[in-house]
This record gives C-alpha cells, sequence and structure tokens, in this order.
C-alpha cells in the first residue's frame, strides 16, 4: 500500500471503521487479531514506509528512557535535554518529527532499546487494537498495517455472524 495515499484512503473509510470499532462484535473478533496481525506483516515492510516514525512520538515512559540512555551511553537527564520534550498530557515525547533515532534507510539507531510504545506499534496483535478504538482509528492514517488489520478484521466481521 502506497503511504503517501493512506490518509485519503482512510479518510474515505473513517466513518465506517469508527463505526466498526466502536461496535458489538469487537470482543468476538479478538480470537483473530493474532492471524489478521501475521497477515498483514506479510503484506507490509516496516522498512518501507517508517510512517510512524516519521510522523508520530511515542511515549517515553521512565523505563525506557533509562534503557535508552544506558543504550546510548549517556545520563538520562542529557537523553532528556537532547531529544525529548512534554506533551500536553504530561508524557516524554520526541521534539520533533521525525524521530531522531530513525535513519535515512528507515533504520531505528536504537531499535533494540526502543520504548515500549514502539515494541507493540500498531497494535495489531493486542487487545489495545480493540480497546482503545480511538489510537486504532489514529493509526489506519499513519500505518498501512493498521489500515489494512482494520480492512480483515471487517470481512471477518462479515463472515462470523
Amino acid at each position: 500500500m502506497n503511504r503517501e495515499k493512506l490518509p485519503e484512503k482512510a479518510r474515505e473509510k473513517q466513518k465506517e471503521n469508527k463505526k466498526f470499532l466502536n461496535g458489538p462484535k469487537t470482543k468476538t473478533l479478538l480470537r483473530y487479531l493474532p492471524q489478521v496481525h501475521e497477515e498483514v506483516f506479510e503484506e507490509v515492510d516496516c522498512l518501507q514506509c517508517a510512517g510512524c516514525c516519521k510522523s508520530i512520538s511515542p511515549r517515553f515512559r521512565t523505563p525506557d528512557i533509562s534503557r535508552i540512555a544506558k543504550h546510548l551511553r549517556i545520563k538520562e537527564s542529557a537523553l532528556i535535554e537532547q531529544y525529548l520534550r512534554l506533551d500536553e498530557d504530561g508524557d516524554y515525547v520526541v521534539q520533533s518529527s521525525p524521530c531522531p533515532f530513525l535513519g535515512t534507510d528507515n533504520y531505528c539507531s536504537i531499535y533494540e532499546a526502543r520504548p515500549g510504545d514502539c515494541r507493540n506499534y500498531p497494535y495489531t496483535d493486542s487487545d489495545v487494537f480493540f480497546k482503545r478504538p480511538s489510537t486504532t482509528l489514529q493509526n489506519t492514517f499513519v500505518c498501512p498495517a493498521a489500515f489494512l488489520a482494520v480492512e480483515k478484521m471487517k470481512e471477518l466481521a462479515a463472515k462470523v455472524r
């Protein structure tokens, strides 16, 4: 899927996807998430996209900050000062986009130590996919895998009556 066309496609499907993600069937579909996750990531190569790293920031929680600072061999205060800021929710996020740890080849320079939010994104193999429908809906604008997962889950919902 073309990353440049993703926001347009997500906008076209936004009402439909919102209704689906907030609908009553989501609990019955939870068991299909692992299968859908596998199918989606057979089609999507994150290194070809890196849309998440280019446009949104993960939260950097205290354990993430400690782990990343250790990985970079700098003090936690230096990591915060150089790369992070507090957002409106009081969470540490990157100061600017794209993520300063993203290379021109779309590889993450701190991949082994990356934040938990990065490890779990786009939550297509987690109950967060349905527990936080507004987050999943937002992710369909940024991540081809999230968009495809919602489309595949809607197809399954139509079959599972």
